[in-house]
């Protein structure tokens, strides 16, 4: 269907379906993009991760009923100027108005459609590289959902050998798992691990190698937890019997230095198994990695230090990864799945090459009217001003649409002085987080070889490069124990009024280098919204805010006299709450044709046994839930999780009558 202007207008959504098979098809992260074709050209319009709109992390709450999921849509699209009316085709959520099938590629057809979205999501975000160029491209995360497919796929991780957009794929392993295990067995976040790998120094000597040559770890009919919790699990009780007795990291607690010595040998494992898949993709053909692009998408994309070390073994001319690498970006590759399958992509050029995607600021002066007490000062932009503002502390600064992905990429950011150790400390106490999570450079682009050790560009932030020795003392705040840092180098043509502010800082103070991290509470998305952005800085006591081009000066004491927030300011949850009624009838219809709790987990983890629903007994279905529930230990960890969160008795919200009316704004 075409739209007002003549264009052509599809959507991608990354959705729990509505309906009774919500209660088999569990997504989190979900996300939505729209996108336009001209017959020439297609764009990338708006990506929408749900979370940000909800305020629930990871978002995975389901609209159960297709007449909310249709609001929900049309709600998004309204501020575009459309409606499901004018979108031609929708991908990526059975029971939309408007469903595709998706046309997969050619030999692709053992992979779940999870991992091919998420290839896709880096290997076709420039079609002119796509048609031209040599890629090795690896979807690497932790699991796939299985909504999209009819049979459970042999393998769980794609790869693919591109030549000139002539593919041949190959299973590949995900160092995914390992993280997960350890992110299990510590109950921290994979970043979380991450970070402290590198924090303390504490180390264990273990034969890594050899470890990691007795596993693999590609997932399907042979999942690999197993494999992963197995080394893990070994590592644990290595460091145990290694730390006891010795003197330690003081910095840190002994639970710390012990997390730390472990996850620096997991890092060391991932790393392993990404050489291997790269030597097994360029096995496919005889590719010299120095004449072809590296892709990689999935959660483990996210791992900065194994991108770097990949990027520079092997010689890679670039790297292709979304900004939204990991489940925030599905929608992103099921359009490109969906716009390729259909033949959308065969003449036409498509270019993903900035991370700005996300909803624009439509709420500033309403925002601004509402938080007057607390403001002092509305004044235009600065060069000067914001130096002055910056020197020896931090700042907010929120501009034009949000950066897609989990990562603040400096329109939702907090920004800081990286000479001063302490803006580092100011920043993770306002995000509540450990003193010694790292914070993160912006530079810019034209100057990052002043500060690093490569000039490539890493415009999303997914490298770990080291800071030239000679001027590590000029930016304490960014420099990991290790001497990396994970930057994000900056364009004028891609961000231009945040490449001026970092540039009068540059001549100001001979550094081209700013802090940053994400604008949000402990357990909050990155804010969204101007509103969102004022409740954070107004709770948090931060007396300056950059908004869409203003400088926003903030009192500490309101006048007239009001009560701050107090909390995170509570987004868009009406669409999503007061559905408990109808999921429960949904859980009942399940729970009345026989199959048990435990029964109704395993349909939704097999594409095998919901293809035989109404064939094979509720009876046999719930005996092999059993088994599983008696043997597999992760199984009924994850059987008590899906019902927790998603069964009879979860809510969204609790105090529905709290619930603000939606805001429409113009």
């Amino acid at each position: 269907m075409a739209g007002s202007d003549g264009a052509e207008y599809f959507l991608s959504c990354y959705l729990t379906p509505p309906g009774e098979i919500s209660v088999l098809s569990a997504r989190h992260d979900h996300c939505v993009a729209l996108w336009k074709s001209d017959g020439r050209r297609v764009d990338l319009v708006r990506m929408w991760e749900v979370e940000r709109i909800s305020g629930q992390k990871h978002h995975a709450w389901p609209l159960y009923t297709p007449e909310r999921t249709v609001d929900f849509l049309d709600s998004l699209l309204a501020p575009e100027g459309l409606s499901l009316s004018d979108i031609k085709a929708v991908w990526g959520t059975p029971g939309l108005p408007g469903h595709a099938d998706i046309t997969l590629p050619a030999g692709a057809g053992e992979f779940p459609v999870h991992s091919l979205a998420h290839l896709y999501g880096g290997l076709l975000a420039d079609t002119e590289i796509f048609r031209n160029e040599t890629v090795l491209a690896l979807a690497v995360d932790g699991a796939p959902d299985t909504v999209l497919d009819s049979r459970s796929p042999n393998h769980w991780y794609a790869g693919c050998l591109s030549r000139r957009g002539e593919m041949a794929f190959a299973p590949v392993e995900s160092p995914g798992p390992l993280y997960t295990a350890a992110s299990t067995r510590f109950g921290l976040e994979p970043g979380s691990l991450m970070a402290l790998a590198t924090a303390c120094r504490t180390a264990i000597t273990f034969d890594i190698e050899a470890a990691t040559s007795s596993i693999r770890l590609h997932g399907g009919r042979v999942t690999p937890w197993k494999a992963a919790f197995g080394l893990v699990d070994a590592l644990v009780e290595e460091a145990r019997a290694q730390l006891a007795g010795r003197p330690l990291d003081s910095a840190f607690s002994r639970e710390e230095n012990l997390r730390s010595a472990v996850m620096k040998q997991v890092q060391k494992a991932c790393d392993i198994v990404a050489v291997r898949n790269v030597e097994l993709l360029r096995s496919l053909g005889e590719v010299r990695t120095e004449d072809a692009y590296l892709s990689l998408s999935g959660g483990f994309a996210l791992n900065c230090p194994t991108n770097t070390m990949l990027l520079d073994r092997f010689g890679f001319r670039g790297l292709l990864t979304p900004p939204c690498a990991n489940d925030s970006g599905q929608a992103l590759g099921l359009g490109l799945l969906g716009l390729h399958g259909s033949g959308l992509l065969d003449r036409a050029d498509l270019r993903i090459d900035s991370p700005y995607q996300g909803t624009p600021l439509r709420d500033v002066d309403e925002a601004l009217e509402e938080f007057a007490p607390w403001i002092a000062e509305v004044s235009d932009f600065a060069p000067d001003t914001f130096v002055a503002d910056i020197s020896d502390g931090v700042l907010a600064w929120v501009d034009g649409p949000a950066e897609i992905g989990p990562r603040a990429l400096g329109n939702r950011s907090l920004l800081g002085d990286p000479r001063s150790a302490k803006v580092k400390d100011l920043l993770n106490q306002y995000k509540q987080r450990q003193w010694w999570r790292p914070v993160a450079p912006i530079v810019l682009a034209e100057h990052a070889g002043t500060h690093f050790a490569q000039e490539r560009l890493s415009p999303y932030m997914l490298e770990a490069v080291r800071v030239r020795p000679e001027v590590a003392h000029e930016v304490p705040a960014v420099v990991h124990l290790d001497g990396t840092a994970r930057h994000q180098t900056v364009t004028r043509e891609v961000n231009p009024l945040l490449h001026r502010a970092i540039d009068a800082f540059r001549a100001a103070t001979g550094v081209p280098v700013v802090c940053n991290t994400s604008l949000n509470d402990k357990g909050e998305p990155n804010v969204n919204t101007a509103a969102e952005a004022l409740t954070f800085c107004v709770n948090k006591g931060i007396t300056l805010l950059y908004l869409a081009g203003r400088r926003v000066s903030l009192r500490s004491e309101p006048v007239p006299a009001a009560e701050p927030p107090g909390r995170p300011r509570r987004r868009a949850v009406h669409h999503f709450a007061g559905q408990e009624e109808d999921r429960d009838a949904l859980w009942r219809i399940w729970l009345e044709r026989g199959y048990t709790e435990a029964g109704i987990f395993l349909l939704s983890w097999s594409p095998d046994l919901r293809a035989g629903i109404g064939v094979t007994p509720p009876s046999t279905i719930n005996k092999l839930a059993d088994y599983y529930m008696a043997n597999d230990e992760s199984f009924a960890a994850l059987a008590a999780t899906f019902r927790r969160d998603g069964g009879p008795g979860a809510f969204f919200v609790k105090d529905d009558d709290d619930l603000p009316e939606p805001v429409i704004v113009e």
